[in-house]
């Protein structure tokens, strides 16, 4: 009965390859719309370079798009239905500064879920031949699991990026206001300030602002370039910078003493996260000291009158 199964296994396997295989060939291949409009738009110009941002590797991605075909584009739509919150992923995506959208994100999940589902399949298969039979509920229980696993540790990392990129935007933070402080007393214009800075930094804020002025630069208003920026960025210490930069634009107003006042409001905030870590990790610290080491004390000290109370009663 095992082998029976496994030999089905295997057969499926290979017939979904030899499908697979088939369908991308191509004869048997879909003219896509790009490929069709595509000689019609040779004499298109290139986009400007100033504009291209960073968007990770996207070969899996097409590589995934391939193999599965027009279902891709199913199971990216029914996932969002089932998941939601595209309007959640759509900040996490525009606060890490990438450039792709939902639908890639959920194909990323597709691809993860298709990846652990498979991973837990094989293993739970291997796990149980080794004890003697393969039980295809289990085998289809885990792949389940190992699906749903996937689906949610997709999500579960890209919340993971962006507080990484929060903390270390919260710590490039106030040396960024401080140098655009200092720029714009000593007589330059805000533009050419934040201009001084990004060419003397490096860091994830810097690389926001840089997107910002290369916009600018691009044709697009600096007011306008900056307010989506403000709306994309995911820390709001930052937010509400940029709208004071954007209103010391627009109105002339003094911007040394806010860029300063908000260096300072900055320090603060850090401060205050730094004690409320402090305050979480001393309750986790408690958690070794009353379940480990307090038992263990508790027990030694009582162990011998214990011992001693048995040895009397005999």
């Amino acid at each position: 009965m095992t082998s029976w199964w496994l030999g089905a296994a295997l057969g499926l396997l290979a017939a979904l390859g030899a499908l697979l295989a088939i369908r991308s060939a191509p004869p048997m291949r879909a003219i896509r719309l790009t490929d069709r409009i595509a000689p019609y738009l040779a004499d298109t110009p290139a986009p400007s370079r100033l504009l291209a941002h960073p968007a990770g590797p996207a070969a899996p991605l097409d590589v995934a798009r391939r193999l599965l075909g027009p279902a891709a584009t199913g199971l990216v739509r029914w996932l969002d239905r089932l998941v939601g919150g595209s309007a959640s992923v759509r900040r996490r995506l525009g606060g890490l500064g990438l450039t792709a959208d939902v639908e890639d994100f959920r194909m990323e999940q597709v691809v993860w879920g298709g990846l652990a589902m498979i991973g837990g399949a094989i293993g739970l298969t291997g796990l149980t031949y080794l004890r003697g039979g393969v039980d295809p509920v289990l085998v289809a229980g885990a792949a389940l699991i190992g699906a749903i696993g996937g689906v949610l540790a997709r999500d579960w990392w890209l919340t993971q990026q962006v507080q990484r990129r929060e903390r270390a935007m919260l710590a490039e933070f106030p040396v960024i206001a401080d140098l655009l402080a200092l720029a714009v007393l000593a007589g330059e214009a805000p533009i050419d300030a934040m201009q001084r800075v990004c060419r003397l930094t490096r860091g994830e804020l810097t690389r926001d602002l840089q997107g910002a002025l290369d916009e600018a630069r691009a044709g697009k208003p600096i007011t306008r370039a900056l307010g989506e920026l403000a709306e994309r960025t995911t820390l709001e210490p930052f937010s509400r910078f940029i709208q004071g930069l954007l209103v010391a634009i627009e109105r002339g107003t003094p911007l040394a003493d806010v860029l300063r006042a908000q260096a300072t409001d900055v320090r603060e905030f850090a401060k205050r996260a730094l004690l409320e870590a402090g305050g979480r990790k001393e309750l986790q610290m408690m958690v070794p000291v009353v379940f480990l080491i307090l038992p263990v004390t508790v027990l030694f000290a009582l162990y011998p009158g214990l011992l001693t109370l048995v040895s009397l009663s005999k």
